[in-house]
């Protein structure tokens, strides 16, 4: 390629990221009242949960972008509920589990936990057991804030907030990990999504109003279950065509049941984001978003076509690691990198892929 051709390819990569940023800095800030998040979910929305709830190591390279340590954060840097909570002009959110941060939780809590799914239900830590920990959380803020407690969550600032859930992609995976059938699989969609559905009505039944739903993503392009699955039946991309087939049947489930949730639920308001075409757009669109082989780990060990090795995983002895500021899209075969989370989250915040396309900040203004 000639130097001009290069030189144009780095600033169309300079001017689509600086895009991304201005879009993320002038999105949705609270102005009239503050924001209070509460989130649940897996790894994807997880700030630190495994490692303050069961003390499981999460060591460099992860966290070495942006905050220069490990934070608990299967990533490189920030995940997408860190950019939205920026967008909103607050405060990262803590753990629910971590004692230790001296947090008095002002703007929210994160219940996500690394691994967490929908079913089985009564282990850690599945989606009701979230709930039923939010159900603590509310009732020793309320009675915290009645004895005199500064700086507490008010019962108006629990009724205000909004409730994030990110959650399904561990029950389908797992699933199929576990050797079970497509037929299986799919047959097993109907109960995740009850679950979800009686999360939602849980919430709203302790004051909630304004739910934020993801979708799943196509985790038939995540580089470690293409790597460790027996059944290579990939796609034109090199995804995997049944897991992603999977997806997008309960996507259409989780779609339907919002439509449910709103008609049932009159005087709440519940948005749906399909961060399965987000994902899938920067999968397959990878080049012309400025990324370069979205299959390929960051940090692994094997080299092509994957960098996968589950005997050398991330973090743990022998794993080699891409250089810092590169644009990859996959960081440890399962999380995306921060570059890719910032490109994630400035979709979600331009509603595009929101029903209804709601502003994410529509709850605090």
């Amino acid at each position: 390629m000639s130097f001009g051709g290069v030189l144009w390819i780095s600033m169309t990569i300079c001017i689509f990221f600086s895009s991304v940023s201005l879009a993320l800095s002038v999105s949705s800030g609270c102005s009239s009242k503050p924001a209070v998040v509460f989130v649940f979910g897996d790894s994807n929305s997880d700030t630190g949960g495994l490692v303050s709830g069961l003390g499981f190591p999460v060591n460099l390279p992860n966290g070495r972008t942006f905050f220069h340590r490990s934070t608990g954060r299967l990533s490189d840097g920030r995940l997408v509920i860190d950019f939205l909570c920026q967008s909103l002009n607050t405060r990262f959110l803590t753990p629910y589990l971590d004692s230790m941060s001296g947090s008095t939780f002002t703007n929210g809590a994160n219940f996500a936990v690394v691994g967490s799914s929908t079913l089985p239900k009564y282990l850690p830590f599945s989606l009701n057991i979230q709930v039923m920990q939010f159900q603590h959380f509310k009732a020793r803020s309320l009675q915290l804030a009645t004895s005199g407690a500064k700086n507490m969550i008010n019962d108006q600032g629990f009724r205000d907030a909004l409730y994030l859930i990110d959650i399904g992609q561990n029950d389908l995976a797992d699933s199929f990990t576990k050797n079970l059938s497509y037929v299986q699989v799919i047959k097993r969609i109907p109960t995740v999504i009850t679950e979800i559905e009686n999360a939602v009505k849980s919430l709203y039944n302790e004051g909630g109003r304004k739910f934020w739903v993801h979708n799943t993503g196509p985790f038939g392009c995540l580089p470690k279950l293409i790597a460790l699955s027996q059944k290579k039946d990939l796609d034109s991309f090199g995804c995997l065509s049944s897991y992603n087939s999977a997806a997008r049947l309960f996507n259409e489930a989780l779609y339907h049941s919002s439509q449910k949730l709103r008609t049932e639920l009159k005087d709440a308001t519940l948005v749906y984001v399909d961060i399965y075409a987000i994902k899938n757009d920067l999968i397959t669109n990878a080049t012309k978003y400025g990324f370069t082989n979205p299959l390929m780990v960051c940090c692994g060990f094997g080299g092509p076509p994957y960098n996968f090795d589950a005997r050398v995983t991330c973090g743990q002895p022998g794993y080699q690691v891409c250089d810092e500021g590169s644009r990859y899209v996959s960081w440890d075969g399962i999380h995306y990198t921060e570059a890719a989370n910032t490109w994630i989250a400035s979709k979600i915040l331009s509603t595009a892929y929101s029903t209804p396309r709601i502003p994410f900040g529509f709850f605090c203004h």
